[in-house]
């Protein structure tokens, strides 16, 4: 039965920091929007996960635990960690993920999101920053392109008003402070919502 049918029974997250938080016991968004939905909940997201990592070593374990609902969100490490990130690969990587979700869980819905600019409060060299920007407005576009032909739900962080503002990020001007976590939480839930009209536990 779907979750758009029946409420959220599993909940499964991955992706990388943004979702796997970086203190052990602390906030995250996940956590949350488990508790709103009212879930079983499984949180695979790892520090530094690229979304190779994502496909590798966190799909085939989500698989197994047949979730009604997965959040997905990858790719600023990809990004980080590379000179010249390869979008189109970045893109068939999701793709095949969204596919594979698809064809083994069919009733599963699917969430994922772009990522606001992470150079904004970073501090960078001029050329490294615009390496950043104009390698995760690439990975963005991407994203938007494959989560639309797979009809996953985009929650979108680009553009969103409080993704300019300091006090969502950490200290280290990267990473979702504790109210990142809560905007992130309540944005998700009210995309997932919109979408699936699933009702609060």
């Amino acid at each position: 039965m779907s979750a758009s049918a029946a409420g959220a029974t599993t909940y499964v997250a991955l992706g990388d920091s943004f979702t796997a938080g970086l203190e052990p016991g602390k906030p995250r968004w996940a956590d949350e929007l488990a508790r709103e939905l009212g879930a079983h909940y499984v949180n695979l997201a790892s520090v530094g996960a690229t979304s190779e990592h994502v496909e590798q070593e966190q799909l085939e374990r989500a698989l197994e635990l047949e979730p009604d609902v997965v959040t997905l969100v990858c790719g600023a490490n990809d990004v980080l960690f590379n000179t010249r990130p390869d979008a189109d690969a970045y893109a068939a990587r999701l793709s095949r993920m969204f596919a594979r979700l698809r064809r083994e869980l069919p009733h599963v819905q699917i969430v994922t999101a772009t990522y606001p600019d992470i150079s904004r409060f970073l501090d960078l060299r001029p050329r490294t920053q615009a390496r950043v920007v104009e390698g995760m407005s690439r990975f963005n576009a991407a994203v938007r392109r494959v989560a639309r032909r797979h009809d996953v739900v985009l929650m979108e962080s680009f553009d969103h008003p409080l993704s300019k503002t300091r006090e969502v990020y950490a200290e280290d001007g990267f990473h979702p402070s504790a109210e990142g976590h809560r905007q992130a939480a309540r944005e998700f839930l009210r995309a997932i919502r919109k979408r699936f009209r699933l009702s609060a536990a």
